[in-house]
């Protein structure tokens, strides 16, 4: 593959210090395995699928914590402070988002907060138009048209709040001779186990996959916004981050308020960044990235093309759970490999890494109930190989203890408050893949 590094725009100027402006559009509750980029070929996403095509698609972004607002901070946390005299404004659907901006406003008032909260609802829309995302992005789209702002944030909550799309959105999910899923707009939440239906659990997947599909055809508008409706569109960088995904039934509960174990339909984030010098257009990055790595190459090139330094807060390129710049693979396709990503939460820690996911809880659990974090030592540790048990289904440990045990070692630390020095520690011999 060739690359041109630093190639000029059509402004004859370098590509990074001529963007436009820039767009990061976060969802949280949106798992990779559900979008059609990454396998799920059976839910139609068009409009992501095009952005994919113009840009970079990272196939393994491993959030470092299930807590939203840690993954949050890692990706937005400094780019306002980078982005100088820029104007920057934030869309979001999440009370707690724009609360927690506060600060940001008090710091940098070039930035201004709009909320368009998501509502929970018990039935479905009739049309698209009042749906939550199309509310937020007719917000979205208003901010850019106003021609004020060169970095927008616009964040969707809603896929955890309700699933409001029309009818006929799921109904294209769902073949003739399937039991009708249950109706209504209101996210589920409930243990699967020896006596579920499994019908339940296809015809929530199957709901889901229609929400999802009204997300991108929201997006599709979002999208077209910025290619016609702000100046220099094309020099506008785009990127689209889930923030958290959400079980689905493959390991114990489906929906929302159950135990958050680091599994890869919870932890595997969907990322796509389309560079505004169409840099390594429709190319796959499959080396592990977390979402600060996300944070600090857009923090950086804000930064580069508004003429200011570096935040005081500015990333320690020497410790891995904050970041490290991914600007090389849009220069030449180098960056710095690596070998694995350490993810902590309540309920349980894992390790990820090129060839292996392994976990433990913090506790039992048991279909419904939270770990009990003082019975650590007694969770049995669970590993898989990667990248062909993509779902996490098939538990080797047993079979490969020389990677099981070690590993499991390094879980316990990260469950006990540890995970900088995990981060740091000797991996074993065998878990090289």
């Amino acid at each position: 593959m060739e690359s041109k590094p630093n190639q000029p725009n059509h402004h004859g100027e370098p590509a990074a210090l001529q963007q436009a402006g820039v767009l990061v559009i976060t969802v949280d509750r949106l798992p990779a395995w559900m979008l059609a980029a990454y396998g799920a070929t059976w839910v139609s996403t068009p409009a992501l699928d095009s952005l994919a095509a113009r840009g970079v698609l990272f196939d393994r972004v491993i959030a470092t914590s299930p807590a939203p607002d840690q993954t949050l901070h890692d990706l937005v946390g400094q780019l306002f402070a980078a982005a100088g005299g820029w104007q920057a404004a934030v869309v979001t659907d999440d009370p707690a988002v724009a609360a927690g901006m506060a600060a940001v406003t008090a710091a940098e008032p070039t930035v201004s907060v709009r909320l368009v909260e998501a509502a929970a609802k018990t039935k479905v829309e009739e049309d698209d138009a009042r749906t939550n995302i199309a509310r937020l992005v007719d917000a979205a789209i208003d901010t850019l048209a106003a021609r004020q702002h060169r970095l927008v944030w616009c964040h969707v909550g809603s896929l955890g709040v309700a699933w409001d799309a029309p009818e006929r959105y799921r109904d294209r999910y769902i073949d003739p001779e399937d039991p009708p899923p249950q109706g209504g707009a209101s996210v589920p939440g409930f243990a699967v186990d020896a006596d579920t239906d499994p019908d339940r659990v296809v015809g929530v997947r199957q709901v889901f996959a229609g929400q999802v599909t009204l997300l991108d055809s929201q997006l599709a508008r979002l999208f077209a916004a910025v290619r016609k409706g702000v100046d220099n569109a094309s020099d506008w960088t785009v990127v689209v981050v889930g923030v958290r995904g959400l079980p689905l039934g493959l390991h114990g509960w489906v929906g929302v308020g159950g135990p958050e174990l680091p599994y890869g339909e919870l932890i595997h984030l969907p990322a796509i960044v389309v560079d505004a010098a169409g840099r390594m257009a429709a190319q796959r990055y499959g080396g592990l990235v977390v979402p600060a790595d996300l944070g600090r190459t857009l923090r950086d090139w804000i930064a580069e093309a508004a003429g200011s330094q570096p935040h005081a807060s500015a990333v320690d390129p020497l410790t891995p759970w904050q970041g490290r710049s991914l600007a090389g693979l849009f220069e030449n396709w180098s960056v710095p490999v690596r070998d694995r990503v350490v993810v902590a939460g309540p309920d349980g820690a894992a390790i990820v890494m090129p060839a292996w996911h392994c976990l433990r809880a913090a506790g039992p659990v048991e279909p419904g109930l939270k770990p009990e974090p003082q019975r650590t030592h007694e969770q049995p540790v669970r590993l898989f190989a990667k990248p062909d048990d993509f779902f996490e289904l098939a538990d080797v440990a047993n079979r490969c203890s020389d990677v099981a045990g070690p590993l499991g070692e390094l879980l316990e630390r990260a469950i006990a408050g540890e995970q900088r020095a995990v981060w740091g520690a000797s991996l074993p011999d065998a878990a090289s893949g």
